[in-house]
């Protein structure tokens, strides 16, 4: 059918007759010659028709066709002329002169186009969505999906040089609770029964350490029934790993190899030891368990020198018990006040009531706050003329996700340049517990967490002090994975189930197997799971997931190209013993 790719013609291939086969990419008519952009998956080449090399059956051939037909061209490999050649191009010093063409499969006209001069934007996503496979023609979908198979497989060689099983884990699970909601499976064979689709391999892999199987990996497919975003997706992709008789530095070195060997394939860079961090420095520093640490701007507690200001506002913070924490900015009083009003949309946005600055100039300061600065205010807070302090009062639950907003929209106002183009860190000792209100916990990362052992002896009497041997991998801002050193005690694992608001008859229905398992004798074991997509993505630079995933659903967790989900016939569901209330729709299923 063909000899070779369209883009592997090469200019050593000179002389030679080739036949590549492909689609039409554009067609260009000066004439008595035509050209031709021929593309397949390797590249793309030009292809020249004339009368005086191309019969005159293909001639005629040549001049009936539309973009993306479908074509074999057989030819003789020509270096082009001089002036016409294009170096930014793998296939740009030659051309194929065409003497055979034919029409393998004719297209009807493109809904969306596939070629676009470089001044021409890209149609909407969601018809792009909709015509999904005209838009996976396209070159830089393409490149993504190559770049995600070649990650996909480095993985795989990575684990297995480090003695790891690459194991399947079941599809069809247990329903149980993991943070997020489960996608049910009705049981035909079971009536009134239901699998879940697992949101995760987590207690699969923690079975399989306890039947001794060490070290496994398995790249795995997952499922959440929760909101979409920019960086989630109802089905997902993720590195899932578990080991025995671990530490967290053994999870470490593994991961920090892994992205060491994976990063060169997308021309970024990962350099071990990476950078670590609490989890409460990582809040108090930057106001969020993710920071991008491509820029060094930190935030402060300012609560001792703002709190003594004669305004109100911040005196009733502090005695409250609550802080006041800042941004400063170099050089940020040159920002407008329709550019601090859009600082102050982001800390509302995040959940502040708002945001106070000062604008230091050579012999004041202005601003909500800047008016209430005393003499010495400016120099104890070692500002500089022409900076800019933004401040946001209250409690760290308010004002961490307020600055963290703030932060990345200001690096954006002002343009800062990054000190660094790949910031790796991990993110550690995470609190077990989160407080969810009334008194109730609720599980930080999940369940599974282990306590650290120097803090066990707050499990009674302040929980939500409990550090777990929890981590993070957190890269330009992005966390990339997420793991943890498992309970491996049954009768702690038990407590913690119980401390999150579970009786005993739940616990027993829906962890029994796992309790009885760790009973069984379970070594020391931890793992993390690293996520496909946002991986593949950040290397990429694609802006959303959907740019990494060959058929993704929308933010509205529909599949435009084959319009899932859809109805289903009542005698469909009437097999599986499901009625659905108040339908109308008669049963279409379309």
């Amino acid at each position: 059918m063909r000899s070779l790719g369209a883009g592997r013609v090469a200019l050593d291939m000179v002389g030679e007759t080739v036949t590549i086969a492909g689609w039409v990419h554009r067609r260009r008519d000066l004439g008595g010659l035509i050209f031709l952009d021929v593309r397949d998956r390797s590249g793309l080449v030009q292809a020249s028709a004339g009368p005086g090399w191309t019969a005159a059956g293909a001639m005629d051939a040549v001049r009936a066709l539309g973009p993306e037909d479908v074509i074999r061209v057989r030819g003789i490999v020509q270096p082009r002329p001089e002036e016409a050649r294009r170096p930014e191009m793998a296939t740009g010093e030659i051309e194929i002169q065409v003497i055979e063409l034919e029409l393998l499969n004719r297209a009807r006209t493109p809904t969306i186009p596939v070629y676009r001069a470089p001044e021409e934007e890209l149609p909407s996503e969601k018809l792009r969505l909709r015509h999904r496979v005209l838009d996976l023609r396209r070159a830089e979908l393409q490149e993504s999906l190559a770049l995600r198979h070649r990650l996909a497989l480095e993985t795989r060689n990575f684990f297995h040089g480090h003695g790891f099983l690459d194991i399947e884990t079941p599809i069809l699970t247990k329903p149980t609770p993991e943070g997020a909601r489960d996608f049910l499976v009705p049981s035909r064979v079971h009536s009134g029964e239901f699998f879940a689709l697992p949101q995760s391999p987590q207690l699969y892999k923690q079975l399989l350490m306890i039947a001794g199987f060490d070290r496994y990996m398995q790249i795995a497919r997952c499922f959440r029934d929760e909101d979409l975003r920019a960086d989630r997706q109802p089905e997902f992709t993720q590195i899932d790993v578990e080991a025995s008789f671990v530490e967290p530095e053994d999870i470490y070195r593994w991961c920090e190899g892994l992205v060491a060997r994976l990063a060169p394939l997308a021309g970024a860079v990962a350099e071990p030891p990476f950078a670590r961090m609490s989890w409460d420095e990582a809040m108090e520093r930057y106001g969020s368990d993710r920071p991008d640490l491509r820029w060094t701007l930190d935030i402060h507690d300012r609560s001792e020198v703002l709190g003594a200001l004669d305004f109100r506002l911040l005196r009733g913070a502090v005695a409250r018990g609550e802080r006041i924490r800042t941004l400063q900015l170099e050089g940020g009083a040159r920002l407008s006040r329709r550019e601090i009003a859009a600082l102050e949309g982001a800390a509302r946005g995040a959940g502040a009531p708002g945001l106070l600055w000062a604008k230091i100039l050579e012999d004041r300061a202005t601003g909500p706050l800047g008016r209430f600065f005393r003499d010495d205010t400016r120099a104890r807070l070692g500002l500089a003329s022409g900076d800019l302090l933004l401040a946001a009062a209250g409690p760290d639950r308010i004002t961490s996700p307020a600055l963290d907003a703030v932060r990345a929209a200001a690096i954006s106002a002002l343009a800062i340049p990054p000190s660094t183009r790949h910031a790796w860190a991990w993110v550690t000792r995470f609190p077990v517990f989160e407080d969810v209100g009334d008194g109730a916990l609720a599980a930080n990362h999940h369940p599974f967490v282990q306590p650290d052992p120097a803090d066990m002896h707050l499990l009674d009497s302040a929980p939500l002090s409990v550090r777990g041997l929890a981590y993070d991998l957190v890269y330009n801002g992005t966390e990339l994975g997420s793991g943890s050193i498992r309970i491996h005690d049954a009768a702690l694992q038990r407590r913690i189930l119980a401390m999150l608001g579970l009786g005993a008859d739940e616990i027993e229905t829906k962890f029994g197997f796992l309790l009885d398992a760790l009973g069984t004798g379970a070594p020391p074991h931890g793992g993390i799971a690293l996520g496909v997509d946002r991986i593949a993505a950040r290397f990429a630079g694609a802006s959303s997931l959907r740019d990494v995933i060959a058929f993704p659903k929308t933010t509205a967790a529909r599949a435009l190209f084959e319009g899932a989900p859809t109805a289903v016939a009542d005698e469909d569901l009437a097999a599986l013993g499901i009625s659905l209330r108040g339908r109308r729709d008669g049963g279409a299923s379309g």
